[in-house]
């Protein structure tokens, strides 16, 4: 199938080449959605002032070159030209969108290495509220390029190494592994931390204790090893469970926390140096890339190794890049991290390319993710002024939706299968239906809401279509066309998921997963006010016509589905 804006604006762009000249074939059709007519080309408006010509005349000589055009074409007002598809062509290109699998998604060709660097979470600590979006839109992302066909490398960069885990060691081992173990399966790492942390601002004899557990770990002690391996296993399970319950595809396989780049960190800084790209300044190995000044108009430095001889994150980093591109031979890498980390990212790509380490076919990026807040506009955090639980907050996600849910007449097992899709389906659609390098407010009240643009009003609209085939009794993948639209609200239903292809290459080209959000949305929107409007197994519609409506719900069906599952939103069979 063709998605109308592209065949629009090729045809739009041949009439120009053929009305004023192969030169003029590149300008930009503007193709725009109307409430005159399907699509508006505002073309001719700034074409004019190239031409010197009059904008409607220039619009008129356009409309002169689309006679071959599948509808058709009106100039109005200063040169605006109006276009509407026939009917017959948006019901064969909606019939040809039905028969493909793919529903007109095409493929990267040829498909890349995409390395997807997300989620993140410091061991040290547990996965509070700051840790899910990074989690959800890197996971959306991760589904969006593999469904385009590219290979796709998970990195989960954890939080694993450094001087806090000689005092998390030795915490460890005061209280017992076994205990230690079941306090971190349980989701107490932020307890545990905090208690190891008190002991180390108190005690001595701890604080002591804790330093040389620091060196030893550094030097690879074998015990030391061990006891890491025995901290970092426990907590890693309760990251899973985390995981398991948010159903996104992050697994122990693509671990790759700062730990994988310790033994790297000194080749790191013998090859820049040795390279000219970074030089000693007041004690410490600093890149300075071009372009960045402080404060005080002196250039700006990235601390490769601190004055003392210790690494820092940029050390990290700059490891982390250089085995991306070189060992898993990246051709895109997308940071999904927090917008407040901006500097920090386009000075360690600014320092890569000048070290030679990230050439220019490599395209390296930050997708900014902006801050959580709560319904009064600060950091979204507990009462007591604590960042909240990752698991708390799924947990009463999934308690908000069994209550919205109770009165349904459900079985218990039901009853639960439900409310864990349609509270995890809240929370991230929630997330990843607003700009991901914007601030936005998380209000339960309003996620779990079954109406507006929410996760489970896009479940229940699925739930819907389903309902109308269990009552047709026929199976939605054996619904076929031909699509025939004769009512308004079925052609303009039709004519919009026509777009969905091209629009899923878009969104996953830019890494703006709300525009597949808004899509869906205005989707089930559509198909609202078809539903109200065009029966489908009412008593007294024609079987012709009732096939021709099932086919075309069978179709934004799938569109619904897919795209959900490409968001990571799950999509229960009733609600």
């Amino acid at each position: 199938m063709t998605d109308p804006q592209i065949m629009l604006a090729e045809r739009v762009q041949q009439a120009l080449a053929r009305a004023f000249g192969a030169e003029h074939a590149d300008a930009d059709p503007l193709i725009r959605p109307s409430q005159f007519a399907d699509f508006q080309a505002n073309v001719a408006m700034s074409l004019a002032k190239r031409l010197r010509r009059a904008p409607r005349e220039v619009a008129e000589a356009i409309r002169a070159e689309l006679s071959d055009f599948p509808g058709t074409v009106e100039v109005s007002g200063p040169g605006f030209l109006n276009i509407t598809l026939s009917d017959s062509w948006v019901e064969s290109e909606a019939t040809r969108m039905l028969a493909d699998r793919r529903l007109g998604v095409g493929t990267i060709t040829p498909s890349q290495t995409v390395v997807i660097d997300y989620s993140a979470p410091n061991a040290a600590k547990e996965m509070h509220v700051g840790h899910l979006r990074t989690t959800i839109v890197g996971d959306s992302l991760a589904r969006l390029h593999e469904h385009l066909g590219n290979t796709v490398v998970r990195q989960n960069h954890l939080g694993d190494w450094g001087t806090p885990f000689g005092m998390l060691i030795e915490h460890l081992l005061d209280i017992g592994e076994e205990t230690s173990v079941a306090q971190l399966e349980a989701g107490q790492g932020t307890e545990f931390y905090q208690a190891a942390r008190a002991k180390f601002d108190s005690d001595d004899a701890f604080r002591q204790r804790a330093r040389v557990r620091v060196t030893t770990l550094q030097s690879g002690d074998p015990e030391t090893l061990r006891l890491w391996h025995v901290f970092m296993d426990a907590t890693i399970r309760y990251f899973n469970k985390v995981y398991e319950l948010l159903g996104v595809t992050l697994t122990d396989a693509d671990l790759a926390g700062e730990s994988m780049y310790n033994p790297m960190l000194q080749q790191t800084c013998d090859d820049l140096e040795a390279s000219g790209a970074a030089t000693l300044s007041e004690g410490a190995l600093c890149v300075f890339p071009p372009g960045f000044t402080g404060s005080d108009d002196k250039p700006l430095p990235l601390i490769i190794r601190k004055s003392d001889g210790g690494y820092g994150y940029a050390t990290t980093d700059m490891a982390a890049i250089r085995y991306r591109v070189h060992d898993l031979k990246a051709d895109r890498i997308l940071y999904v991290v927090g917008n407040e980390q901006a500097l920090h990212f386009r000075m360690v790509f600014a320092a890569a390319r000048l070290a030679g380490w990230l050439p220019e076919t490599v395209s390296a990026e930050h997708v900014q993710i902006g801050m959580m807040l709560g319904k009064d506009g600060r950091r979204f955090k507990t009462r007591s002024g604590e960042s909240v639980k990752l698991m708390d907050l799924l947990q009463e996600a999934v308690e908000r939706a069994r209550g919205a849910i109770a009165d349904r007449g459900y079985d218990e097992a039901t009853t639960r299968e439900i409310a864990h899709a349609v509270g995890m389906g809240a929370v991230k659609y929630a997330d990843l239906s607003v700009s991901h390098d914007s601030e936005y407010v998380l209000d339960f009240d309003r996620m779990i809401a079954f109406t507006g643009n929410t996760g489970p009003y896009m479940q229940y609209a699925t739930a819907r279509i389903r309902s109308i085939f269990r009552k047709a009794g026929v199976d939605p993948a054996e619904a076929a066309g031909p699509i025939a639209l004769g009512a308004p609200a079925e052609r303009a239903l039709g004519l919009y998921v026509l777009g969905f292809g091209e629009l899923v290459s878009q969104v996953t080209a830019e890494s703006e997963p709300h525009r597949l959000c808004a899509f869906l949305y205005q989707t089930a929107s559509l198909f609202s006010t078809f539903y109200d409007e065009c029966p489908v197994t009412k008593e007294g519609v024609d079987p012709e016509t009732r096939k021709h409506r099932l086919a075309l719900c069978s179709l934004v069906l799938r569109v619904l589905e897919t795209g959900l599952d490409l968001l990571g939103v799950p999509v229960p069979e009733r609600m």
